[in-house]
């Protein structure tokens, strides 16, 4: 059993993503009723109007944080209408996912228990669809998010109903709250809730209003690759990084496309890693990149790791220097001012502790 100082000590983090990032009055009002909290932090709040979303980064004592998370959700709930959202990402609801994180004297495990707590907590009190993931998951098949996401929002009612022909048994059912469909549930579809790794979510962008090679990019570097088709034969071939998730769409309020991904791991696939092979592979189909973005926030390592990466002398510079080597070898600073002292994780939790 933990200790009292134990259970002070954890640190954990919290990256709930909401439907709605063009609305900023909305978007304020939804951040805001996480804020006020003893014990946690709002590191982040990250919206954006092409994507539609908003990710939010919370971090600080366990019960805090999933505090924070409900009140969010139950936000989010109030202020959110899925029959009328759209946007370029993929979302299942209101809040789309909202994933634990353990920092510091934490665990996948103990970040799943409060996972399912909250989950509990969502499904009974607020009358909302609940699916786990990641180390929460309650079957294997339920592990991967794209796989619970699968036909978004539009196909939620005919999961419920058994219309839906994209999930089998073992996926198509929420794991907590009602399955009939009404009002509430219309309104604000369901919540996938789990525990994970830090993953980076970071977009590099291509000077191509089309997204053509972006999207022949996302295909390439993906994890999960491509499929081949010919005739009624199929085959999928994997893609060149690992533990990654990626796509490729347009962004048109800035005129260029971008090769969004999820860096599931970083200690396998980190941000240089990914900028890197895409600038090559873009390059090849005579595209050139124009910087690339970190939606909410990174580990210290990733910055050490690219700023060792485009350092001229890497192993004589100090760690600031190497994270503004990071920063600038990776066009962080290319849509907007980058204040390190706020996006890497490790800095925005010291201050705002």
């Amino acid at each position: 059993m933990n200790s009292q100082g134990d259970i002070m000590s954890a640190l954990i983090e919290c990256v709930p993503n909401f439907s709605e990032g063009r609305d900023l009055q909305v978007v304020e009002k939804i951040v805001n009723s996480a804020r006020g909290i003893q014990g946690c932090s709002v590191l982040s709040a990250e919206p954006d109007a092409d994507y539609n979303r908003t990710v939010v980064t919370l971090a600080g004592m366990p019960s805090a944080v999933s505090e924070a998370a409900f009140r969010l959700i139950r936000s989010a709930m109030e202020n959110i209408d899925m029959r009328y959202q759209s946007g370029e990402h993929p979302r299942l609801g209101a809040v789309d996912v909202c994933p634990f994180i353990p920092l510091r004297d934490s665990s996948y495990e103990s970040c799943a228990q409060l996972a399912k707590e909250l989950g509990s907590r969502v499904s009974t009190e607020l009358g909302i669809p609940v699916y786990y993931y990641g180390h929460a998951a309650t079957v294997p098949e339920r592990t991967v998010l794209s796989t619970l996401r699968r036909g978004e929002y539009e196909g939620l009612e005919g999961r419920f109903t058994g219309a839906d022909s994209k999930h089998s048994e073992l996926t198509r059912l929420p794991d907590e709250g009602p399955v009939v469909w009404n009002e509430k549930i219309a309104k604000f579809g369901a919540v996938v809730i789990g525990s994970r790794p830090i993953l980076v979510a970071y977009n590099v962008n291509l000077k191509e209003t089309d997204a053509r090679v972006a999207k022949l990019c996302g295909t390439i570097v993906r994890s999960s690759g491509r499929l081949i088709k010919s005739g009624e034969k199929r085959m999928r071939v994997s893609g060149m990084l690992s533990k990654v998730q990626g796509m490729g769409l347009p962004l048109e309020s800035h005129g260029i496309s971008q090769v969004s991904m999820n860096l599931q791991d970083v200690s396998i696939t980190d941000m240089h890693d990914a900028f890197e092979c895409i600038q090559s592979l873009a390059a090849d189909h005579g595209i050139s990149t124009c910087g690339s973005e970190l939606v909410g926030l990174a580990p210290l390592s990733s910055f050490l790791n690219a700023g060792r990466w485009y350092h001229e002398s890497p192993n004589d510079a100090s760690e600031v220097e190497l994270v503004d080597a990071a920063v600038k070898g990776l066009g962080l600073d290319s849509m907007g001012p980058f204040n390190p002292e706020k996006r890497i994780i490790e800095y925005a939790a010291e201050v705002n502790s």
